[in-house]
């Protein structure tokens, strides 16, 4: 059922993106008076389609070959390579003869809709679910290293001052990628009273990402929340709002600790000391295989902040955080540039992002992927390859520039060579994804 769930988020958020895309070029053509001969969704590839109608003089449908889509434009050179129609004498409604200056407006027209799309995405989910956040004040007992974050050097009990050279005030600054993608980031710790620099290794980000548990937790104390049915815990006569306080005779504080603790005797028949409405109950809990006990737990530790925002407030904010988005992008491809992150731990496709949107149906997790995926399709078709609006984009603003027009058999063999690197890209990122799952990264 979860790859039901991951495939259908995936299709669902891939058709928003793509129908707007095309949308942008579509009414920039309209505008210019262009006349559009096609708007699909997925390519008809061999002419194979799905579904197909006639309004007006645009056929609109859904192809057959899920890899992006398109708007034909007569009088344009694009991945239909109709060498029969750029034959013949230009129409006054064709994208050739038309003025550079609004050639260039139809190919940004795309890239526009998605950054808009990416922008109106992130202001909505701030005007709608406000932000919830942990200050890192609350982080009195410093962080939990978990797997990945003692190799890179961090111990329990470290609490993080700074990343990067910023001060850390929210926990989930840690997760952000902005943080880690600068040059000789480092963390500075308080740990047991004396302040260290721990620097982050360069390829930190693709490590993180590989890392399903993340690299640190928040230490805290814990109490029993829910009770398992058919567990140790529930065999062993624990209740909800028990306190654990030893474990076969040894006293610990921390949720992290009894962890451990549990990990080493697991199999094993361990005796708990409890506090249960202030009074000390003794009780023997049998360990499963996995060093688990069977219950959910629970910490009154921490005091989160709930930000609502206005109308207003939440475009201003949403806005910024979309473009911050487009740079930490531009950043990303800065690093893959430098040596610093390889180009195969750096992409996903297909199979990875459905990994991401995950195989829970949660809304305000499938916008907040959405308008991330809207902001990245500006950035990636921007990319100065001939077959993406980048290229095109490219020749146009030459030709603008020169005042002369590229010839019809230049266009057709850079557009030739765009769709065969294209079609190679994305059949490394595939053959990628099935790599991934194969070494076990999703």
């Amino acid at each position: 059922m979860e790859g039901w769930i991951m495939a259908a988020q995936l299709l669902l958020g891939l058709s928003i993106l793509v129908i707007l895309h095309e949308f942008g070029h579509f009414i920039a053509a309209r505008a210019f008076g262009m006349r559009v001969e096609k708007f699909y969704l997925f390519f008809d590839a061999w002419n194979v389609k799905l579904f197909s109608m006639k309004i007006g003089d645009t056929e609109y449908g859904v192809g057959w070959l899920p890899l992006g889509g398109y708007v034909k434009i007569a009088g344009m050179i694009d991945e239909s390579l109709d060498k029969e129609a750029m034959a013949r004498p230009p129409e006054h409604w064709e994208f050739r003869s038309k003025p550079a200056w609004q050639r260039l407006i139809v190919m940004l027209g795309g890239v526009t809709v998605n950054v808009l799309l990416g922008m109106l995405i992130f202001s909505m989910m701030l005007f709608g679910y406000g932000e919830k956040y942990l200050p890192a004040s609350e982080l009195k007992n410093g962080i939990v290293a978990l797997e990945l974050g003692k190799e890179i050097g961090l111990q329990t009990g470290d609490k993080i001052l700074s990343i990067g050279g910023h001060e850390f005030k929210k926990f989930s600054d840690l997760l952000s990628s902005e943080a880690y993608l600068g040059t000789d980031v480092e963390f500075e710790i308080n740990r047991d009273g004396k302040r260290i620099s721990l620097p982050i290794p360069p390829d930190f980000l693709v490590r993180l990402s590989r890392a399903k548990a993340g690299f640190v937790d928040k230490r805290q104390s814990f109490f029993v929340k829910r009770i398992m049915p058919n567990t140790g815990a529930e065999r062993a006569g624990l209740a909800a709002d028990d306190v654990i306080k030893e474990l076969n005779g040894t006293k610990f504080e921390f949720f992290d600790e009894f962890k451990e603790m549990l990990y080493d005797h697991k199999g094993e028949t361990v005796e708990l000391k409890v506090l249960r409405k202030s009074q000390m109950v003794d009780l023997s809990a049998e360990v499963d295989e996995k060093g688990w006990l069977g219950f959910e737990y629970g910490t009154n530790d921490f005091t989160y902040v709930n930000k609502e925002f206005g109308l207003g407030e939440s475009f201003v904010k949403g806005s910024a955080n979309a473009w911050n988005m487009l740079i930490l992008n531009i950043k990303g491809f800065g690093k893959i540039f430098s040596g610093d992150i390889s180009f195969q731990d750096s992409i996903a496709g297909p199979i990875g992002i459905a990994k991401i949107y995950g195989g829970i149906w949660d809304w305000k997790k499938f916008w907040l992927i959405t308008g991330v995926l809207s902001m990245i399709l500006a950035f990636m078709n921007m990319l100065p390859i001939p077959a993406l609006d980048g290229g095109h984009v490219i020749f146009l603003t030459l030709e603008a520039l020169s005042g002369k027009t590229l010839s019809d058999s230049f266009m057709e063999k850079s557009q030739v060579v765009g769709m065969v690197l294209l079609f190679a890209l994305m059949t490394f990122v595939i053959g990628n994804d099935i790599w991934n799952i194969i070494r076990g990264y999703f």
